[in-house]
């Protein structure tokens, strides 16, 4: 008698393994904990963020294999919005926040006034700006409306072009 044997070429399986986002998260470690370190401003949150995003892409199922990095980038997204929560503030309440001489020794420019911003206008600066979202996705994520969200960038705009000008004089 004979049996037929059906084998799944992996290399043209249109779906991510663990082995892609594992991969994912070992080739692009520094840029995807740099990206959880700039949404939660702190270091233990990071690492938490970090790996909640890599345990969820590993128990995924579903995800196309050419959006495992896309995929992991806005896994790690979701997870900081969850931990930190940023709600905007009253409108009439934001203020420019002088960012001059935030910057550790050693520490880029850019990113100490990133991680200056107040942590609502830190997650639309790096959602939009950084990773490019529309600001009508954003604002859906962070459950706000696109005015805090044009508000927000505007400000995180300002505030960052201010340190960088500030910084750029030696």
């Amino acid at each position: 008698m004979l049996t037929t044997s059906h084998f799944v070429d992996q290399s043209v399986a249109p779906y991510a393994t663990v082995t892609d986002f594992c991969k994912i998260f070992t080739d692009e470690m520094s840029s995807l904990y740099l990206l959880s370190l700039l949404l939660t401003g702190d270091n233990d949150k990071a690492e938490l963020c970090f790996l909640r995003a890599l345990e969820e892409c590993v128990d995924e199922g579903g995800v196309l294999r050419e959006c495992t990095r896309s995929w992991a980038r806005r896994v790690i997204i979701r997870h900081a919005i969850q931990l930190v929560m940023p709600i905007p503030g009253p409108t009439n309440s934001f203020s420019f926040i002088g960012v001059e001489g935030i910057a550790k020794p050693g520490e880029d420019s850019h990113f100490g006034a990133i991680r200056a911003l107040g942590v609502f206008e830190r997650f639309v600066y790096v959602m939009t700006i950084l990773e490019g979202w529309p600001e009508q996705e954003c604002a859906l994520r962070l459950r706000c409306a696109r005015h805090d969200v044009m508000m927000a960038r505007v400000l995180a705009l300002n505030c960052v072009a201010s340190a960088d000008a500030g910084f750029a004089v030696s």
